[in-house]
Parts: structure tokens; C-alpha cells; sequence
């Protein structure tokens, strides 16, 4: 009998031990799986006496079945084992859902799992010290004269304690289909129990889980690598698997070779891998696993020098003459600039040195050989790690490819710090701008001026010009307004969209930007988003240049008139009274003029030196101390958000009202250019009056206690100063919302 036992107690049953209905049971746990049940029903253990043995005690059976219960547990426990280390559940690496996966005997397809695979293992271990007990319990037994029960239970009481919680682990993990991450935070949950022996087997099974998750970190931090062939890690890869049930081989290779293709691509960088949240355990915090998926990425880039075509093509252009190059530079064309860097011979070697990823895969070893995972020890490893990356990455973005002379480039034409450029741009395109643009030619009607600005200005020094392109934005519609449609507004001409659009624009031109030509590696700094920042602030920039321009331009040709009147005047003062008269009543215009040309000067000055200026200086300083490139994009991310916040393009009550304001400066220079010749005396008192009442609007906003104590406030308040100087705004805007409270009706109407 007591051999029948030991049998038993190894999975063996037979006319002692009976297993009550295998099948039943294995069915009712697979249905349990696929209804999404948690185990809670699971009845107790399948082994029972046979129920003709009378001649056992009431205290005997109740200690065999006892016994005999750990038989059961080892059972499912080696059945597990058995299944999940089973070779035959890898799948080809090309398709991981191929229709050829093997299934289970009820037709299912088994989902492989690496990690649960490992698991296995651990549990294996702790059934080979089950088998040792048993095999020590049997030779005790041989060696005694009288072998009794006692000696079965003692030699395995201590896993009466081990196995059930093990086999309701397996359960859980079977039933709820828990793999990846989701295992090793249920092994980390379980570990925190009052049972020592039970402790220590749980570790051991999530030592043996983090050796899986270090293999695979091993493979992410030190080449770049993601192997995830179950998509158990917690970083993921976005990939369409649109294809992934088609039964062609073929098609699976075509497929295969086409992702490693794309995997060598910037897109990598930016979209291609994420950190999912479902396989991410508990005790990694989140900022954890976004270091680990920068340095993944960062190694990616640095073991994977892919220089862009363009900048191959920019070196092996390099003999074009002086001048064909710069003309072809200036329409827009890949210019040939000599002192870019070539990076189409450098090596991986170069960028990242083998004493650095010996130096990475050496840390990770040592956490991976740890006999216990320290989450201290952990984090500060993938910080070590992360900056090893972060500085190579900075060695190739900062020195290697220039960023200082690019950021500059971009200040110096998005941020218009290439004033005389700009200026001579406006000039030559002044009169082109009278009229209204031809969606068709617009672009290419702007090259003439701009060709002729960059000739007198930009010198055979300046290599970054050749990556600046002039562009004609369309917003999906049609942008007629020219001059005659400002002097001439109506709103009731306009369909509500047309008005609507309207609003958004000062006049057609307003679609003017400029484009800027970036290579490897900088694509992994100056992203799209980046750039669509630089050019919003761009084109804000060059309308309040063009209206500034236009309000000199007009002021300069009415003096021009005037002097003459003056001379003739002086020659004949007897037949100079019409003169005199009309001299007297233009100085009323002249005084709006000079109002209209304060404030849009002292908003250029604001915007160009105590925002942009002392941005740039903030920039500059963190460019020269940081060794980061994680930093310096953090930096340069907060210097573009300062560039807009300070600039009011995040406020729409502000920029309408800005807008509104350059709009009615247009208005108004081209209506006192034609006075002599059509004069409108309502017209312009109209656009005085929508000034006085823009200008004193943007002035209460601007002062408002919401914007006193935001980021704004230090130049905000240099700004208000200056415009207030003599109390002037201060007391034209309280006469205003004086005015209007007692005018509700007016004030209603204006709204």
C-alpha cells in the first residue's frame, strides 16, 4: 500500500488511488478559460481512495488523501511544465500566426510565450525537488523494518504548503490566458506572503521570468534589436498585420524583408515603437520604461547609420560653378553647400564605441545573475544606460552634424533675424502684392523677388541658406483679398465660410512660409511638429514686417507729395492756399499714422529682442552646458513654446485682435495713398475709429491680471511700459469702456 502511495504521489494512479474524470475536469477548466472565469469555482483535487478499502482507520484515510492530494498537484503542476516548455510552440519568426501553429485537441491555436515558457522551467525545478523528497521518503521506508505513514508525512509535509499555491498560480495563469508582463506582475503580487518556503519559490519562478525580460532588454539596449516574437514585452512595435493570414510563404518573406526594410528608416524614431501599458509590470514605474525606449531607439540610430539620400546627393554635387549653385539655391533647388558633413562612410563603430555596449551589456548581466530583482539597483542601471545613450546621441546630433549652425539658420530666416534679407524681399515684392495671388503662378511669382533679395544679401559664406525654400501655403481656400478687397470690406458679400476664413488672414498673401531642408541625423531634432512651430511663427513675423514696411512706405511717399506742395507753395504763395489747405487737413491722418506705426513698432520690438533675443540666450546657454540630447530637446521644445506663448499665437482673443490691427494698418495706407486722387473721408475715419477701439482692447487684454501671472509677465510688462509710457493707452482705454457703458446699445452693435 504504501508503495501504491508513492506512486501516486508522482502522478500515478491505479486500483488504490482512483483519478476522478481527467477529461471532465480539464474540459470544465478550458471552458472557464474561454468564458473568462478567474478559477474561484475550481473544485479540490481529482485523486480520492478507492472506497472498498475498510480496512483503513478514519485518521489513516484522512491523512493518505491528504497525501495523495500533493500527487494530484504534482500531476498538473508536471502537465503545465510539460506543455509550456513544449519546443513545437515556437513559431517561425517570420509569422507568428501562421494557419499551420499547432493546436490543442480541441482545435484552438496555442499562443506561444517565452515567458511563460520560462516559468516552466522554474516550476520543473521545484517538482525535481519533489521527486528527490519522494525518493528520500522511499528509501527511508526500505530501510526501516517497519515502515509506517508517519514517515510518508514527514518527509513531504513541507510541500503541502508549496504545491496548491502553485497550482492555483497555473490555474489563474491557464484560465485568464496571462502572459508577458501580465506574468511577471501576478509572480511579483504573490511573492508577498507569509509562508517562507512558499516565498522562495515564487522568487525563483519570477527570477526565472526576469531572465526573459534581461535577455530581451539585452537585445533592446545594446543592439537595437526588439525580439518579441509574442508580443509579451513592454515595448512594442506598431506594425500593420494586415497580411499576417495570408498562406502564401512568399508573401510572408516579401513581408518580412519589406518591415526590416522600414525598421532601418527615421520612422523608427518617431512612430514606430511605443511602451505598452498591458505587458509593462507594476514595479516599473513609467519613467523607467520610457528610458529603456529611448536608449532602444538611441542605440537603434547609432548602430544604424542611415544618412539621408539628399545629403549624398548635396556631396556629390559639390563641383557645381559658384554661380549656377547659388541659383540654384535660391529657387529653392539642393544646393551644394562644401563644409556639411558627410556621413555616408561612418560606422556604427564610430558612433558607438564596443567598449560602451560591453559597458551596457555588463550591467544588464549583472542584474540578470542577481538572484532577486532590486528595483533601486534596476532604475539606476537604465538611467546609467539611457545616459550612455543620450550623450552618443548628442556626440552625432550636436558636433558631428552642426545643430548650433542649423538653429541658427532657422533663427536667422524663420525668425527673421536676417532683417536686411527680409527687407529687400518686401521691397522687391511690394508691388506684386497689390494684387491679388494666382493660386496657379503664386509661388513662382514670389521666386523673382526672392531670387534678387538673396543675390543682394545673402553671402557665398552662409551654407545654410541652400536648405531655406520659399512656399505658398494653401489652407483649402481660395485667397482672393487683395487691396481693393480691404478698402472695400462687406461683409454681407461674403458666405459665412468666406467670412469665417476671411478672419483668419489678412489678405491672400498671408500663405507666404518658408521651408527648411533637414537631413540625417537632424530629422531625430527638428521634427515636423518643430517646424510647423517655426513656421507659424514665421509667417506672424513677416505680416507685422510687411505692415510695418507698408506704414514707412506710405509715410515716405505722402512726404515725398508734401514737399513738393511745400516748394510750390514757397514759389507762388499767392495761389498756394489750396495747398495749405489740404497740407492741414491731412496732419489729423498723420497723427493716426504715427499711432498705427508705435504700436506695430514697439510689438516688432517686443517680439524680436526681449522674446526672441532672450529666448535665444536661454537656448544657447543650455546648448553649451547640456550633453544630453534628450535635454536639448526637452530645451529647445520650451524655447519654441516660449517663442509662441510670448507671442500671443496661443491666445486667440490676442492674435484676432493683432490681426485685426495689421489688417486695418494695410487699410489705411493704401487709402491715404489714393487721397489726392479719391478721397474718402469716411473710409478713413471708420479705420481710425476700428483702430482706436482694436488698439485700446488689445491694451485691457494685455494687462489683464490672467496674463500678469503667467510665463509672459517679465517682457509683457516691458511691453505694456513702453506702449504706456505717458498714460496714454491707459486713459484712451478707460474713455473707451467708459463710453461704453453708457452706450450698451453702440457697444452691443460693435460686438
Amino acid at each position: 500500500m504504501l508503495h501504491e502511495l508513492l506512486l501516486a504521489l508522482l502522478g500515478f494512479t491505479g486500483d488504490f488511488v482512483l483519478d476522478a474524470s481527467p477529461a471532465h475536469r480539464r474540459a470544465a477548466t478550458q471552458d472557464a478559460a474561454a468564458g473568462g472565469g478567474d478559477g474561484d469555482g475550481e473544485v479540490g483535487p481529482a485523486f480520492s481512495l478507492a472506497p472498498d478499502l475498510t480496512f483503513l482507520q478514519p485518521s489513516e484515510r484522512s491523512a493518505i488523501e491528504r497525501l495523495i492530494s500533493l500527487g494530484f498537484y504534482y500531476k498538473e503542476l508536471n502537465r503545465f511544465a510539460t506543455e509550456s516548455r513544449d519546443l513545437s510552440w515556437i513559431q517561425s519568426s517570420i509569422d507568428v500566426s501562421s494557419p499551420h501553429a499547432n493546436k490543442t485537441q480541441n482545435g484552438k491555436v496555442r499562443k506561444g510565450s517565452v515567458y511563460r515558457r520560462a516559468i516552466a522551467n522554474g516550476i520543473t525545478e521545484i517538482l525535481s525537488v519533489y521527486r528527490s523528497a519522494v525518493l528520500q521518503v522511499e528509501q527511508n521506508l526500505l530501510s526501516d523494518p517497519l515502515p509506517i505513514l508517519a514517515t510518508v508525512t514527514h518527509g513531504l509535509n513541507k510541500f503541502e504548503v508549496l504545491l496548491p499555491p502553485l497550482y492555483e498560480l497555473i490555474m489563474e495563469i491557464e484560465q485568464k490566458d496571462i502572459r508577458g508582463g501580465q506574468l511577471l506582475n501576478l509572480l511579483h503580487k504573490r511573492c508577498h506572503c507569509g509562508v517562507p518556503e512558499l516565498q522562495s519559490c515564487i522568487q525563483r519562478l519570477l527570477w526565472h521570468g526576469h531572465q526573459v525580460m534581461f535577455n530581451q532588454l539585452t537585445s533592446w539596449m545594446v543592439y537595437g534589436i526588439l525580439q518579441d516574437q509574442y508580443s509579451e514585452f513592454f515595448i512594442r512595435r506598431q506594425d500593420d498585420r494586415d497580411g499576417d493570414n495570408d498562406s502564401s510563404q512568399r508573401d510572408f518573406s516579401d513581408k518580412f524583408m519589406h518591415k526590416l526594410a522600414k525598421d532601418t528608416s527615421l520612422a523608427s524614431w518617431h512612430t514606430r515603437f511605443l511602451v505598452s501599458l498591458d505587458m509593462l509590470p507594476e514595479y516599473i514605474h513609467m519613467r523607467v520604461a520610457e528610458s529603456i525606449l529611448f536608449a532602444g531607439k538611441a542605440i537603434r540610430v547609432l548602430r544604424n547609420p542611415s544618412p539621408g539620400a539628399t545629403l549624398q546627393e548635396h556631396v556629390s554635387q559639390g563641383q557645381n560653378p559658384k554661380g549656377s549653385h547659388r541659383m540654384q539655391s535660391f529657387t529653392g533647388g539642393s544646393g551644394a553647400p562644401k563644409d556639411l558633413p558627410n556621413f555616408s562612410n561612418i560606422s556604427a563603430e564610430e558612433l558607438l564605441p564596443l567598449a560602451e555596449a560591453d559597458k551596457i551589456d555588463a550591467m544588464l548581466k549583472d542584474l540578470k545573475h542577481s538572484s532577486e530583482f532590486h528595483k533601486r539597483l534596476f532604475e539606476s542601471a537604465v538611467g546609467s544606460i539611457r545616459t550612455i545613450a543620450a550623450n552618443h546621441l548628442w556626440q552625432l546630433v550636436v558636433v558631428r552634424a552642426d545643430l548650433n549652425g542649423h538653429l541658427k539658420a532657422l533663427k536667422d530666416y524663420f525668425l527673421l533675424a536676417k532683417g536686411d534679407f527680409f527687407q529687400c524681399f518686401l521691397e522687391e515684392s511690394r508691388q506684386l502684392m497689390r494684387l491679388p495671388p494666382r493660386q496657379s503662378t503664386a509661388e513662382a511669382d514670389l521666386m523673382i523677388p526672392f531670387q534678387l533679395a538673396a543675390l543682394k544679401t545673402i553671402g557665398e559664406e552662409d551654407k545654410y541658406f541652400t536648405r531655406v525654400s520659399l512656399r505658398m501655403l494653401s489652407y483649402g481656400m481660395k485667397s482672393s483679398t487683395s487691396q481693393k478687397d480691404l478698402q472695400k470690406p462687406n461683409a454681407s458679400e461674403l458666405p459665412s465660410q468666406g467670412k469665417a476664413a476671411s478672419e483668419l488672414a489678412l489678405d491672400g498673401w498671408d500663405n507666404i512660409a518658408l521651408e527648411y531642408s533637414v537631413d540625417w541625423p537632424l530629422q531625430l531634432f527638428f521634427t515636423p511638429d518643430v517646424l510647423s512651430k517655426y513656421r507659424k511663427v514665421f509667417q506672424y513675423l513677416i505680416r507685422l514686417k510687411r505692415t510695418q514696411m507698408e506704414l514707412e512706405k506710405s509715410w515716405a511717399a505722402v512726404m515725398h507729395k508734401d514737399h513738393a506742395d511745400f516748394s510750390d507753395y514757397c514759389k507762388d504763395r499767392k495761389n498756394g492756399s489750396a495747398t495749405q489747405l489740404r497740407r492741414q487737413r491731412s496732419k489729423p491722418l498723420w497723427r493716426v499714422r504715427e499711432h498705427m506705426a508705435f504700436l506695430i513698432r514697439n510689438l516688432q520690438f517686443y517680439i524680436q529682442v526681449d522674446v526672441i533675443e532672450s529666448q535665444w540666450n536661454v537656448l544657447q546657454s543650455h546648448v553649451q552646458d547640456s550633453h544630453d540630447f534628450t535635454e536639448l530637446v526637452s530645451f529647445h521644445q520650451e524655447y519654441l513654446s516660449a517663442l509662441v506663448s510670448q507671442s500671443f499665437l496661443d491666445i486667440g482673443s490676442v492674435s484676432r485682435i493683432l490681426d485685426s490691427i495689421m489688417k486695418l494698418c494695410l487699410q489705411f495706407c493704401w487709402s491715404i495713398e489714393q487721397y489726392e486722387t479719391r478721397p474718402n473721408i469716411s473710409e478713413i475715419d471708420h479705420i481710425t475709429e476700428e483702430f482706436n477701439k482694436k488698439s485700446n482692447s488689445l491694451y485691457t487684454i494685455l494687462r489683464s491680471s490672467r496674463l500678469a501671472g503667467s510665463q509672459r509677465a517679465p517682457f509683457l510688462r516691458q511691453f505694456l511700459m513702453r506702449l504706456n509710457f505717458n498714460s496714454f493707452f491707459e486713459t484712451t482705454a478707460r474713455g473707451v469702456m467708459n463710453s461704453g457703458r453708457l452706450r450698451p446699445s453702440t457697444a452691443g452693435a460693435q460686438l
